[in-house]
């Protein structure tokens, strides 16, 4: 569909400009008719590389999950409303600067873990999210990360896109609305992507959030699995 658009409006326009500086008893010397044909393919080739990026591109999505419209799980929607729950204990600090911990969350070790600095209705759903995950579906979970202060935010974009891509005021989680996640297997933190135990646990973690209106990093093209954020009226761009 997106191509029928871009190539009818083109052609459209060419036509418009033709008529414009061409009235129907005006006739074009040959070259005029050159610099027309000219700008008209100068036109077609500046539009063509960034529509083939948007046609060619691949939806990165975590397989068997690119429903974006889910209905409301009603069993954690009566958790959601009913249950008062509260944070799990906290891992040691050890265990958030191991050297594999480190590799793939640079600089986690400095990170702020505390649910009281997280906004009161995104830390309610999160929680219910941990309880899912662990009634149903056997996962233990850990807050790698809550809030973000604005000077820690930008000291993570200045580390590389494969820290961080925001800067300050640029992420929920200056606001107290995101958080990052991972499982516990074992008393170990388990982040890795390429483990199919972690993979499978991720795919249920953004379901379960999901199911209590929160926003799921792993639908992202920079896909972000262990992330959720709430999008509040105040804070939505």
């Amino acid at each position: 569909m997106l191509p029928f658009i871009v190539a009818s409006i083109f052609v459209l326009a060419s036509a418009a400009g033709w008529m414009l500086l061409f009235p129907p008893k005006r006739r074009p010397s040959p070259r005029q008719r050159r610099l027309v044909l000219l700008g008209a393919g100068t036109a077609l080739l500046a539009c063509a590389p960034p529509l083939l990026v948007r046609l060619l591109r691949p939806r990165q999505m975590v397989p068997a999950f690119d429903d974006s419209s889910r209905p409301v799980d009603p069993q954690i929607a009566a958790v959601l409303q009913g249950e008062q729950l509260v944070p799990p204990p906290p891992l040691p600090p050890l265990a958030f600067a191991t050297v594999e911990v480190e590799l793939l969350r640079p600089m986690l070790s400095q990170a702020d873990r505390d649910w009281q600095r997280l906004d009161k209705d995104f830390a309610r759903r999160l929680l219910v999210v941990f309880n899912v995950m662990r009634e149903r579906h056997g996962y233990e979970m850990a807050l790698l990360e809550g809030y973000r202060s604005p000077e820690r935010q930008d000291r993570l974009a200045a580390a590389g896109s494969h820290v961080s891509n925001a800067r300050a005021f640029q992420s929920f989680h200056q606001f107290g609305l995101a958080a990052d996640c991972a499982f516990i297997r074992e008393g170990k933190l388990v982040i890795s992507e390429r483990d199919p135990w972690a993979m499978r646990g991720y795919r249920l973690y953004g379901e379960a959030a999901e199911a209590v209106g929160m926003v799921w990093g792993g639908r992202w093209t920079m896909m972000d699995f262990g992330h959720t954020e709430l999008r509040t009226r105040d804070t939505a761009a």
